[in-house]
């Protein structure tokens, strides 16, 4: 008899794990997840307020077709203007018209794709479109993001007059956890209470600056910045990255047409260097070859993914030649030599540079060429195009 009981509640555990799929053992908590930085695509760069529901199916399906969700991508994330209101319980509900079918029965799609799915909304009253916020009804709207089956909520800023940041993510990060669905925390406050300071634990990653602009180098009254502005504000902040903690210089720009292909893959190359989550921001449904080849680059994408999570950072500053390093596993370096200038010039880097022995024999490949150029013995040099740079991997 004791053997049977012990069968039945054996197999009333194992149905019980799988009737309440956010405790199944195969899906991290809270605190398990975003160990390399999160890969996705989310709609405000290229579409801000003109989202629906055909826009995300059809993104979802060009995420796999185009190759994306192979090289790694899985998260498609609505920006603003998906929210409308709230019911008479307090409830918030979506478009009717953008989003007939409601955002579960959307949420299912894009999950029987292989893909994930997520959503924004706004620490204040109102997100910076004018839509209802989240402020005073937290616990409330992550129930209804878990029960909806949102994986991602990116968390903005505005309308906050008066709120403590700290406080206010905290609050929304409880009711996440709470919520019992494992949803990553994109916590964007556009750095400006230096989050990297206190966010580790509340979200998994942190905006460090204002909105990127599809621009190699301008800046706008409201804070969006060029991308070169953003990555010198990346400098200094790598001691603060890491599995499950990222710095977040904000979406990719890449494929949006303001750029040239040189400046996207100064682009792309930074954003995987600093171990920064990628999201896409383009039309996955019209994408060039060579967007594609950007954003779709395996050997650069897994700098961005290496498991040691360590953000690369400025190791030389030559005025309009720098060089940067990351440390990779296997005692690997990835390397960017760097030309912010307006003519092609000489990049070099030594060894010593990078914490490899003077005189050590090192293996090098271009990871944007996708060839080995050679064992090189002590530093390794290379002539750079305007706005470009060369990315490689130096393997002792």
């Amino acid at each position: 008899m004791t053997g049977q009981i012990r069968r039945i509640r054996a197999l009333c555990i194992f149905a019980f794990l799988f009737a309440v799929p956010h405790l199944r053992a195969e899906e991290p908590a809270f605190d398990g997840l975003a160990k390399t930085p999160p890969m996705g695509w989310n709609s405000w760069n290229k579409f801000a307020c003109d989202v629906s529901e055909e826009l995300i199916r059809e993104t979802a399906d060009a995420m796999v077709s185009s190759g994306m969700k192979d090289a790694g991508y899985e998260y498609v994330v609505i920006d603003d203007c998906w929210q409308v209101a709230r019911d008479e319980n307090g409830n918030i509900a979506p478009d009717p018209e953008r989003f007939p079918s409601g955002m579960k029965a959307l949420a299912d799609y894009v999950h029987s794709k292989g893909l994930k799915f997520g959503l924004y909304s706004d620490a204040g009253t109102k997100t910076c479109q004018g839509r209802p916020g989240s402020r005073g009804f937290e616990e409330k709207d992550a129930r209804q993001y878990a029960a909806w089956g949102v994986d991602y909520l990116k968390y903005d800023w505005c309308n906050t007059e008066g709120m403590d940041t700290r406080e206010a993510y905290t609050r929304m990060s409880r009711a996440l956890r709470d919520a019992g669905r494992p949803i990553v925390f994109s916590i964007c406050e556009w750095g400006s209470t230096q989050p990297w300071l206190w966010a580790p634990g509340v979200g998994h990653l942190w905006r460090t600056t204002g909105d990127i602009q599809d621009c190699w180098e301008c800046s706008q009254s409201w804070g969006g910045m060029g991308m070169l502005h953003i990555i010198d504000l990346q400098e200094n902040l790598y001691p603060y990255g890491g599995p499950g903690h990222w710095n977040d210089p904000d979406m990719l720009e890449v494929g949006n047409g303001k750029m040239t292909a040189a400046e996207y893959r100064s682009h792309f190359s930074f954003w995987c260097l600093l171990a920064a989550p990628l999201m896409a921001g383009n039309d996955l449904r019209d994408m060039t070859p060579e967007t594609k080849d950007i954003l779709t680059n395996r050997e650069v994408i897994a700098v961005d993914q290496d498991p040691l999570g360590i953000q690369g950072r400025k190791i030389h500053d030559g005025g309009a030649v720098e060089v940067w390093m990351k440390p990779l596993s296997g005692a690997a370096r990835a390397v960017i030599l760097f030309n912010r200038g307006s003519v092609k010039a000489p990049v070099s880097v030594s060894w010593e540079q990078i914490g490899l022995a003077p005189e050590m024999e090192a293996e090098v490949r271009d990871l944007w060429a996708r060839e080995d150029l050679g064992v090189f013995k002590g530093r390794f040099v290379s002539r750079v195009d305007p706005h470009g740079v060369v990315m490689i991997r130096v393997q002792p």
